[in-house]
């Protein structure tokens, strides 16, 4: 082992790749083949001064201190594209760029927005900073009234877990309320937590906030333990990612599904009810979380294909090669920075491609994604007759409610 010749203690060079090494699969970091990869399939390794492969190379060398002292690593969206193509298998996500933020969020080195919203879940729960006593507001007026947990007295059937963005943000609340409208015309026992329900802290841990993540998921599992459910739904992918693959790993495992797997699996009772058409060319974004990171490409597809009258086309970066719309891994919390960083916005890009192929709707199955890809129409030339809809909305105009 590497050591100080002062201190005669480990370097913080061998410390780190150590600790690396001790990640799930992170000793195949030893296995790195020095392609480059990783850094030329990341949507912003142009910009940064250490992409993976060369924050690799430094910590061969000796040299990780470099990296420590450069900010760019924030850039980084965890979009899991460097680690699909990894021909080495490294857990380059969720293993070392993670650990990067970490070191440089223990080093005070944090762009302030992101410090912001890390301090707003903490305090409240959500990176917004809004009220817990607000989070079931958006389901007022739905009926059947959209049952909370805590107000009835009985087991149910699906646990939905509604998220930050789709119980606080006002565009996204549209697509929260057209979902319990489905959920009740298939007539689904379900429920929410309402100010129970803490966020999931997905994007704060792979912003480097290992600590608060399992704060959030200490908060939410004791919520989940008061209550008899089936299932856990959810409609943000970032939710059932750490639901799917992080929680069970601190003893919290429920069975979970994002809404579009659920749905797909009800065709049978949904497809009768799309007594409408859609006469649009439409598109599909492959959220990250959904799609690279688990896998899941055809549920929103088949769901999107049962609307009568809808074209379903494909843009040029689709499925495992989908461009990133730059909200994970904290990007939603990094907006002033990355513009400051790039001038220019990976939502952008989505939008161009939209266009590009002639669609009339981007759909989307993400929470993250609505508000984010109609301020990016907003700044691309000849996207003003593109409109962003969540499945969910377009299910439910195909029904006619």
């Amino acid at each position: 082992m590497a050591v100080n010749p002062v201190t005669q203690r480990p370097t913080f060079n061998e410390i780190f790749y150590t600790s690396l090494q001790k990640l799930p699969d992170g000793e195949r970091v030893r296995a790195c083949l020095q392609c480059g990869t990783c850094s030329g399939v990341c949507p912003f390794g142009y910009l940064m001064d250490y992409p993976p492969s060369k924050m690799i190379a430094a910590l061969r060398a000796g040299m990780f201190d470099r990296v420590m002292k450069t900010d760019k690593v924030w850039m980084c969206v965890s979009c899991y594209a460097c680690t699909n193509s990894c021909p080495a298998q490294i857990p380059l996500t969720a293993g070392l760029m993670t650990r990067t933020k970490e070191e440089l969020l223990l080093a005070g080195n944090v762009p302030v927005e992101l410090q912001d919203a890390l301090e707003n879940t903490q305090r409240y729960g959500n990176p917004m900073g809004e009220s817990p006593r607000k989070r079931a507001a958006w389901a007022r007026g739905i009926e059947p009234s959209v049952k909370i947990m805590s107000q009835i007295n009985r087991p149910i059937d699906v646990l939905w877990f509604v998220g930050d963005y789709a119980s606080f943000h006002p565009r996204v609340q549209l697509s929260s309320r057209a979902l319990a409208r489905i959920f009740n015309l298939l007539g689904v026992d379900f429920g929410i937590l309402g100010h129970e329900e803490n966020s999931d802290g997905d994007s704060q841990r792979l912003a480097g906030e290992r600590g608060l993540f399992e704060l959030l998921v200490d908060k939410n599992s004791k919520a989940f333990q008061k209550y008899q459910f089936n299932q856990i739904v959810t409609a943000d992918p970032h939710a059932f990612n750490a639901l799917k693959n992080e929680y069970p790993k601190l003893g919290v495992n429920y069975p979970v599904q994002h809404y579009t797997q659920y749905l797909s699996a009800k065709l049978d009772l949904l497809r009768p009810l799309l007594r409408h058409e859609i006469k649009a060319r439409i598109t599909y974004h492959d959220p990250c979380y959904l799609g690279r990171a688990n896998g899941i490409y055809q549920p929103p597809r088949q769901l999107l294909q049962a609307i009568p009258g809808v074209e379903l086309v494909e843009m040029p970066h689709s499925a495992v090669n989908s461009l990133c719309c730059g909200g994970g891994g904290g990007g939603m919390w990094l907006e002033g920075y990355q513009w400051e960083q790039a001038h220019a916005r990976l939502s952008e890009w989505r939008v161009r491609e939209a266009v590009a192929i002639g669609a009339d709707i981007l759909a989307v199955a993400c929470t993250y994604e609505i508000p984010r890809f109609e301020d990016a129409v907003k700044m691309v030339q000849k996207a003003s007759r593109l409109v962003i809809r969540d499945i969910s909305e377009l299910l439910l105009e195909s029904i006619g409610e």
